[in-house]
């Protein structure tokens, strides 16, 4: 299924859950251009605009959002809380999914039928048939059919049901994979409830209810183009907000002369949809890289597996060769072995007697040795080491005693010597008490304090009524028309407050209260002279609410509140009781400072009666110790004499046993002699026995595999030039053997050796000993190896034949492919610089008739192929000239050349516009551009903006542009319908109802829009 939109037009879009805006639908006319402003909290800014003409690029199939990639950047426009409003993270949750809707209608359609009841008359709109509704009162959908116009199907107003009416294409987008799915219906099938997020879950219910578009699964991102729209461009923008993954370059965004002509081609590429073709030639010249690259990689494999191939010829050559050495090398081994048991098995035979001798040397001094020991066992009876212990551990004993006891001594000494210092201190404190306890201490504390907190009360008071006093006596003073007062002395002009010049009775005074003179406007009035109440009024200008009292009359400038009459007496009472209120405060000073000391000499008291408590503990605790130090002292002479008797019978046992001791030490010295002569005999024997081990006949004749006999016999068969050899020249002759073979087995140095193999070799390294102790396994290792490798080897030689015999097949191959890639690649770049030049071509004649129909000499594009490059990542860069005349019958100007600004911004409409109108193939196009008009001056932005209309209506574009607000006043007169997308408050996360202004040349439409929303 292809096509699916057909030749219909964009008339009417909603959005749910696409960034803030607002879910209601709204109507688009085809065919003109329609502004997008905004009224943002504070500009037009965070309205919304660009979110809006983004989903509208996404629903019409603009590929710079990458479609056939999956269409990731279109889930950056759905509802997000963080960005929609500061609380929005805590108060609403970010849409994992929302919708784009568009209604689709054949252009020029009639007959639609509306509301006979609340449809207007088509003469009632302004010419040509204008349109004004609040879409804030448009509600569309299906749920509510007894409320819309037309059947419950929800339709926004009556279609004829065939293929070629009404088609409604539903976008779901989805925070994840897929991003986006599409779904379709004949008719209008418009989400419609009374409040956002009524129509958010009835949107939900119509998407459940369509029908999948691909049977079993819904069309994806990368078939929306195809389905939709064929193979048409339906959408061209140029959108320079963050939404958009690729940012092209927009000729509208900068002065057109300040645009580089590499860039100038960009920005018709993208328009015209050659982005796509570029990158399938740099595929191909990727492509044609790559297989020329296997091709030199063929050839460098095929030279390098000979040079391999020959290296490994000679490598198994040489491993022949090791092989006849590495057995010579074992023949020599054996006949060292053969010579060295031979040897052995004779010296063994002198050794043997020699060890006889030795053994009988040891048993005459091992006779000697138990004879001495029998007599230090003697003298060695455990009685007197006993006695000496039991002293050592009695005068120990009695030692720690005394130790502790004058410890105790000095503890207690210590603890007197603490508390006569403390006693002087408390009896200096004692005396405060006059001879109090504590309980009346504390009692008496109490009471003065109670009477201090009444004295700091009565104190609070005191200053409370010296301040009030003080205040009455400051108003008294300056009075309430003080200010007019003052304001008419700087000019000049001499007054008296009207309340200070009367005196009133002392019995009529409670008469001139609130219910009498006090209040406006006696207490702010002021008496001049009438010859200068004018001059008095001007000078109050400034305090609006006073009131002049004059000869001539009174004059009202404006009230104040009232204050007592009669100043002298009110100050006079004032002072009075200003007066009595600070010899009060003085009496209630004077009383907290007695207090206060009153408290403090109770508090010593109290300390001088805790004081003499704690001083009867500490002499009965001074006491205590004294007694203790007497007890201490009797002990320690008592247990001295103790101490002394217990010395003197240690020193004596000491001394027995150190004349024991000399004598077994003189038996020890003895023994130690003869026990050297048993050693020095028995290291005699077992050095001969070592020597006789060390020979290790039963090694050798392992070694050998056979007996002393069979290697006399096996020497004696040797020729005649072989049997003087020794042992050593045996082995001189095998380890040459050997390293050669290892040398042709394994001939560099970084040869990969067997892990076994290795290991023995650097095990053997160091000493001729380890050398030989090694050999058998080494050899025995090498030849495993070499066994091991001879089948491969010869299967090898078989393998080198076979795979140069590939190798070059497979060159030849890689050849013929690069050869065929080079040209494939000139097929395309040919193909593709026609087709280049003959889209510039096209989009030159339109530029051509564009400029010649609306005030121009006439337009072309100059656009020299360039050549490809070799860098087969590097984009084929073009370069797009515009040109102009300036004149009748002059000649062609490039761009850059200096130029007024109200020519370029027309050149660069009509550049756009003609680039536009080439990439439509014929069909209805839409041109959606961001920032419209931001690069125009002001003097010539409504004729630009005309220009986009004219040029919209003459050639069936839909131009669409989102506009800041220094250009909306020249914009709303000027476009063909005018959308205001609405925000009040940062705080409000989602628009509220667009305004929208239409203005469509097909009048029932309009009128059946109008009356559906006017009664929604």
């Amino acid at each position: 299924m292809e096509n699916v939109v057909g030749d219909r037009v964009l008339i009417a879009v909603q959005a749910v859950n696409i960034s803030r805006l607002s879910t209601h639908p709204v109507p688009t006319v085809p065919g003109t251009l329609i502004v997008v402003a905004g009224a943002g909290p504070k500009d037009s800014n965070g309205a919304g605009k660009s979110s809006f003409i983004a989903s509208i690029t996404a629903l019409l199939g603009d590929e710079q959002w990458r479609f056939a990639s999956g269409a990731k950047a279109v889930s950056e426009l759905l509802f997000n809380a963080e960005l929609a409003s500061g609380a929005g993270a805590r108060q609403w949750a970010s849409a994992d999914h929302g919708y784009i809707v568009g209604v689709f209608a054949p252009p020029g359609m009639e007959g639609f039928s509306g509301d006979p009841e609340t449809a207007q008359p088509a003469d009632s709109l302004a010419p040509p048939a204008a349109a004004a509704h609040r879409a804030g009162a448009a509600v569309l959908g299906g749920a509510d059919g007894e409320e819309a116009s037309g059947e419950a199907s929800g339709e926004l107003f009556e279609v004829p049901d065939a293929s070629g009416g009404a088609l409604t294409v539903w976008l779901k987008v989805n925070q994840e994979a897929p991003h986006l799915e599409i779904r379709w219906r004949e008719g209008v099938h418009l989400a419609a409830s009374p409040s956002e997020a009524e129509r958010v879950a009835r949107a939900d219910e119509i998407w459940a209810s369509l029908p999948k578009s691909a049977g079993r699964r819904d069309v994806v991102a990368r078939d929306l183009t195809k389905v939709l729209y064929g193979d048409r461009v339906r959408c061209v923008s140029f959108l320079s907000t963050s939404v958009r993954s690729k940012v092209a370059t927009n000729l509208l965004s900068q002065p057109l002369n300040e645009i580089s002509p590499e860039r100038v081609f960009e920005a018709i590429a993208a328009l015209t949809g050659l982005d796509a073709e570029l990158e399938q030639e740099r595929e191909a010249r990727r492509d044609e890289h790559a297989k020329r690259v296997r091709a030199a990689q063929a050839a460098d494999r095929l030279a390098e597996f000979e040079s391999e191939s020959k290296a490994l010829l000679t490598t198994f050559d040489r491993r022949d060769q090791a092989r006849i050495r590495l057995a010579d090398a074992l023949r020599c081994w054996r006949g060292r072995q053969a010579r060295r048991l031979a040897d052995a098995a004779a010296k063994d035979e002198s050794l043997a007697s020699e060890l006889e001798r030795r053994r009988a040397a040891g048993e005459t001094a091992a006779e000697a040795i138990a004879m001495v020991k029998a007599e230090t066992a003697t003298l060695r009876e455990d009685t007197l080491d006993r006695q000496v212990s039991q002293a050592r551990k009695e005068l120990a004993a009695l030692q720690a005693r005394a130790a502790k006891l004058d410890a105790d001594r000095a503890v207690a000494e210590n603890s007197a010597d603490e508390l006569r210092g403390q006693t002087q201190a408390l009896e200096e404190t004692r005396r405060f008490a006059d001879g109090r306890d504590v309980p009346t201490a504390e009692r008496e504390l109490r009471e003065v304090r109670l009477r201090l907190n009444e004295a700091l009360k009565a104190l609070g008071v005191a200053d409370q009524e010296m301040h009030s006093a003080q205040a009455a006596l400051d108003d008294a003073e300056g009075g309430r028309a003080a200010a007019q007062l003052n304001a008419l002395a700087a000019a000049g002009i001499g007054a008296t407050g009207l309340l200070d010049a009367l005196d009133v009775a002392e019995q009529a005074r409670e008469a001139a209260q609130p219910g009498g003179l006090r209040g406006w406007p006696h207490e702010h009035a002021v008496i001049v002279d009438a010859t200068q109440l004018s001059s008095a009024a001007d000078a109050l200008a400034a305090l609006p609410g006073s009131v002049l009292v004059s000869a001539a009359g009174v004059s009202v400038v404006g009230a104040f509140d009232g204050v007592a009459t009669g100043r002298e007496a009110r100050i006079k009472a004032a002072e009075q009781r200003l007066h009595r209120a600070k010899d009060v405060q003085e009496t209630a000073a004077q009383a907290v400072r007695d207090g206060e000391e009153a408290v403090a000499e109770a508090q010593r008291r109290l300390e001088g009666a805790r004081a003499g408590v704690r001083l009867a503990e500490v002499e009965a605790k001074l006491s205590e110790r004294r007694t203790r130090l007497g007890e201490l002292n009797a002990a320690i002479e008592e247990l001295a004499p103790k101490v002394a008797e217990a010395e003197r019978l240690a020193g004596t046992l000491d001394f027995r046993a150190r004349t024991r001791d000399m004598e077994i030490e003189r038996l020890e010295g003895r023994r130690q002699r003869h026990e050297a002569e048993r050693a020095q005999a028995r290291d005699q024997e077992a050095k001969v026995a070592a020597e006789r081990e060390a020979l290790r006949l039963d090694a050798l004749a392992a070694d050998w595999g056979g007996t002393v006999e069979t290697a006399r016999a096996w020497l004696e068969a040797l020729p005649e030039e072989e049997r003087p050899r020794t042992a050593e020249e045996w082995w001189r002759i095998a380890e040459r053997h050997f390293d050669q073979a290892l040398r042709d087995t394994f001939p560099e140095e970084d040869a990969e050796i067997p892990e076994e193999l290795r290991y023995l070799l650097d095990e053997r390294g160091g000493s001729t000993a380890r050398e030989q102790a090694t050999f058998a396994a080494v050899c025995g290792a090498l030849a495993s190896y070499l066994r091991g490798q001879e089948e491969y080897e010869r299967h090898q030689r078989r393998q080198i034949e076979a795979q140069i015999v590939s190798r070059q097949r497979d060159l030849a191959a890689a050849a013929r492919g690069a050869e065929e890639a080079a040209q494939s690649t000139a097929v395309h770049r040919a193909a593709l610089t026609a087709a280049i030049k003959a889209r510039l071509t096209r989009v030159a004649e339109e530029f051509e008739k564009l400029d010649t129909s609306y005030g121009g000499y006439g337009a072309t594009l100059e656009f020299p192929v360039p050549p490809a490059p070799a860098d087969p990542e590097q984009r084929w860069q073009w370069r797009v000239t515009p040109k102009w005349r300036r004149g009748e019958g002059q000649g062609f100007v490039p761009y850059n050349r200096r130029a007024n600004t109200a020519l370029m911004d027309e050149k660069a409409i009509k550049l756009v516009c003609a680039a536009a109108i080439a990439s439509s193939g014929g069909g209805h196009l839409c041109l959606v551009l961001d920032e419209l008009g931001r690069n125009l001056g002001k003097e010539h932005r409504r004729e630009a903006v005309a220009l986009f209309r004219r040029i919209g209506e003459t050639y069936g574009i839909t131009v669409i542009g989102a506009l800041q607000d220094d250009m909306e006043p020249y914009a709303i007169d000027a476009c063909g319908q005018y959308v205001k997308l609405r925000r009040s408050s940062d705080a409000m996360p989602y628009n509220e109802p667009p305004v929208i202004v239409g203005h469509d040349q097909h009048a029932e439409r309009v009128r059946a829009l109008a009356a559906y929303v006017d009664r929604s």
